[in-house]
């Protein structure tokens, strides 16, 4: 293929990489919680599914993230979504659940990294999206297939490393969803129906939010584990 041969098209794979890369280490977090309690066999699976299927949809959602992201509240949305995730992620398993097969425990860990890597990928996707704009027009989707394909393997790698890192010390869950509520607060006041409003309030608007967001999600979310906890 004659675009292989020009440099646009290398600067821009070169540039969707290690955007991607340097915007996933969230994503990574992710991965590592949603698998953290399944079988070591299963956990290898949910985490290859999961992040096979979120790197898919992240190339499908690029596609359209231009228009998207034109509309207001999308954001606002996402960063209710990506809340929910966070508390959910610090609450204990239900004894009942040991019953359950373990197939659906592995799928709905691969949903749960579907649904919060689509969530939280939205800058990624605005940026990926802008570094895939310096190549060649005709290469776009072949650029983001090869560019987002190509990071799998160290999220996949990142992911793996945090799974073990909490089994050893489990302070890790609670800080990650703490980072999962400072990223919907990151996208609660970059929203275009929030923007206004958050800079008309003060520079120091924008991280109370954010703060506010994650201390909510770990506060909120150990209350509920606590109140689970006493109920079983």
């Amino acid at each position: 293929m004659h675009l292989l041969s020009e440099a646009a098209f290398w600067w821009a794979l070169g540039k969707i990489i290690w955007v991607n890369i340097l915007l996933s280490g969230d994503n990574a977090v992710v991965i590592a919680l949603a698998a953290r309690n399944l079988p070591p066999a299963q956990r290898q699976r949910a985490v290859i599914l999961g992040s096979a299927a979120a790197i898919a949809l992240r190339v499908l959602l690029t596609l359209f993230a231009v228009s998207l992201l034109q509309y207001p509240y999308l954001k606002l949305v996402g960063a209710v979504l990506l809340l929910w995730i966070g508390v959910q992620l610090l609450l204990p398993e239900d004894e009942d659940d040991n019953g359950v097969h373990a197939a659906e425990h592995l799928w709905s860990a691969v949903r749960t990294i579907l649904v919060a890597d689509l969530v939280m990928s939205l800058d990624n996707v605005i940026a990926v999206a802008g570094a895939a704009e310096s190549g060649p027009a005709e290469a776009k989707f072949l650029l983001l297939v090869i560019g987002l394909g190509l990071s799998i393997p160290l999220i996949i790698a990142g992911s793996q490393l945090l799974m073990v890192v909490m089994q050893r010390w489990p302070l890790i869950i609670t800080v990650g969803a703490g980072l999962l509520g400072y990223v919907a607060g990151e996208m609660i006041v970059t929203d275009q129906a929030s923007q206004a409003t958050i800079a008309a309030l003060g520079p120091w608007a924008a991280p109370t939010i954010e703060l506010a967001a994650a201390l909510g999600v770990v506060g909120f979310g150990k209350w509920w584990a606590r109140q689970r906890t006493r109920a079983q």
